[in-house]
């Protein structure tokens, strides 16, 4: 460190320096030991801090030789222009202007105490990355990943028959019946209220009968089987008094009926309650209408009704329980359908 012409401070910087301290004058009282220094000697940073020190102080004495505010001067050549007689700066030399107020000094040499002791810092591992979580952090939670789960669909159908039944149906009333030949089946409610999951089950399995003669892949009239498919659910009607039908219902005397059944069984009663099944028919008509769009050979008047104990001519039939059961869950903002046929038939 030595003095420029001007009142500057001029110290020699060597990056890799250290000192014995021996000619600063007294002991490093800011700066300790630094670390690397096996030898004992001290880092030419500290060494730099105690010298800006002296320096700091030799100059103020130069100053005010007789104390702050005298108002002298060092002795040095005067200020001319541009020049000066400050030695020039190199890599070994560097200039440092001192400011001519004490206040400003004991700021600098603050700053420069500052940057000593931050320099001395150090992370107990440097290679580490930052941010990096210490050996006592705790590992982060694993990342649970929800597994895909398809959409239920209804059991024992295949893919065929699936196919048939619209997307917008948020209802299915399944009709399996025990074989193709067989008049007894079961019937079950399924519901799709959320897409995502699926159909799930309503109500059922119910005992119920079918056609005289099994089921059918293409019904004519007088065949005693019932049609096999997927057909919608839109009308009701029946002898008795609306139970509360979410489906328009149409209550007639002309359900009224009598006679025998296949079994002898009596057959009174057996429309008190009925859905009609959208087979060879009009929708939003009453089942009494006996228009028939794929023609009077086809057959028609293909309903869900009450149960009179034997088969049908082609229609399903439940209890009266479960018919009215029936009438007060089918809904029509949920387009329910009817999948029907024997378990082979629906398998495909």
């Amino acid at each position: 460190m030595a003095w420029g012409g001007t009142g500057s401070i001029t110290m020699g910087v060597d990056p890799d320096e250290t000192h014995d301290g021996t000619d600063l004058q007294g002991p490093l009282e800011s700066c300790g030991k630094g670390p690397g220094t096996a030898d004992g000697s001290v880092p030419f940073a500290c060494v730099r801090v105690r010298r800006a020190e002296l320096a700091v102080r030799g100059y103020a004495e130069r100053v005010h030789p007789d104390g702050p505010g005298s108002g002298s001067a060092p002795p040095g050549p005067a200020r001319t222009g541009t020049g000066s007689a400050r030695p020039p700066a190199t890599e070994e030399f560097r200039t440092v202007s001192v400011p001519r107020r004490p206040y400003v000094l004991l700021v600098t040499l603050f700053v420069l105490v500052i940057g000593c002791s931050a320099g001395a810092v150090q992370t107990s591992d440097p290679s580490a990355p930052r941010g990096a979580a210490g050996p006592g952090a705790s590992p982060a939670p694993p990342r649970v990943v929800e597994p895909f789960v398809a959409p239920a669909e209804i059991p024992d159908l295949g893919p065929e028959t699936r196919a048939q039944i619209p997307v917008t149906a948020r209802q299915a009333l399944v009709v399996t019946g025990q074989g193709p030949d067989s008049n007894r089946s079961a019937v079950a409610l399924y519901s799709r209220d959320d897409a995502a999951r699926g159909w799930r089950p309503g109500a059922g399995p119910w005992p119920a009968h079918n056609g005289m003669e099994g089921w059918t892949d293409h019904h004519v009239a007088d065949d005693l089987r019932s049609p096999v498919g997927v057909f919608g659910l839109t009308d009701a009607g029946g002898r008795l008094p609306d139970p509360g039908a979410l489906l328009p219902y149409d209550e007639q005397s002309r359900f009224a009926v009598s006679g025998e059944g296949f079994l002898g069984e009596p057959l009174e009663g057996s429309f008190d309650y009925v859905v009609a099944i959208n087979y060879n028919r009009t929708p939003g008509t009453s089942p009494l209408d006996r228009t028939r769009p794929l023609g009077g050979e086809r057959g028609g008047g293909i309903w869900v009704h009450v149960d009179h104990g034997g088969p049908t001519q082609g229609c399903v039939s439940l209890t009266e329980e479960r018919m009215r059961e029936l009438l007060l869950t089918l809904d029509p903002a949920k387009y329910p359908v009817i999948v029907m046929g024997d378990a082979a038939s629906l398998a495909r």
